[in-house]
């Protein structure tokens, strides 16, 4: 059985609506239905026994077959100057915020090589693909909201600008976070900052949204939002 077959095998067909609901800028045709700690277990697999050749043939018709293939290079024990060759093919194949998303959280090598990843990063916020930029927000708020990064964070989600949804909505997810996280640290960027109103104010929301703020500090964030 092929990786295709294995999927279509796991296939839930309640999941595939509850998934195509969630990503409604892909075809829901392309959306298989298979939960992700099944996707999880086959990309362990797979990383335990032919990586490599798996990625040079995978095929990226389905959502899942993408998924599959991002978690297979998080989970791959590679040097991590083997790894971030991998991570730049599969960037362009990136068509969706889940996908995205999925496979930045899987990149954890990027805890014990902050500085490496960090310089690797740099060129995708000068793109001009909202999920190149998208995927270098979201490594911002997985791996350098720290004490080291905080300040550079904060400079480098300033200085993004673009139109699409799903870059703003990652900025300020990315932003909230900074604020959750390290809220002395990011209160003077709230106070002073070049985000767009509908960044700043979707920032200002998701703080409010977070079980880690207590309801005075939602009351003030909420009395920061701009009109």
């Amino acid at each position: 059985m092929n990786i295709r077959e294995q999927l279509f095998a796991l296939q839930d067909s309640k999941y595939q609506q509850f998934s195509s609901a969630l990503i409604p800028n892909i075809d829901a045709k392309t959306i298989i239905g298979v939960r992700v700690p099944l996707l999880r277990q086959i990309a362990k697999e797979i990383a335990k026994t032919e990586p490599l050749t798996y990625l040079q043939t995978a095929q990226g018709t389905y959502f899942e077959e993408l998924l599959l293939q991002g978690m297979v290079i998080g989970y791959m024990k590679v040097s991590p100057q083997e790894k971030l060759p991998l991570i730049a093919q599969f960037i362009p194949k990136i068509d969706n915020w889940s996908v995205c998303d999925s496979f930045c959280s899987g990149l954890k090598f990027t805890k014990s090589n902050q500085a490496l990843v960090w310089d690797f990063l740099q060129p995708y916020f000068k793109s001009k693909e909202a999920y190149d930029i998208r995927f270098a927000v979201v490594m911002l708020l997985n791996y350098y909201v720290d004490e080291r990064y905080i300040q550079e964070t904060l400079r480098l989600l300033d200085g993004v600008s673009h139109e699409d949804y799903y870059v703003k909505m990652a900025v300020a997810w990315a932003v909230s976070i900074c604020y959750i996280k390290m809220p002395k640290e990011t209160m003077p960027y709230l106070q002073n900052n070049n985000l767009d109103l509908f960044t700043y104010n979707k920032a200002l929301q998701k703080i409010t949204e977070s079980l880690r703020i207590d309801a005075d500090t939602k009351k003030m964030i909420r009395a920061m939002r701009r009109k």
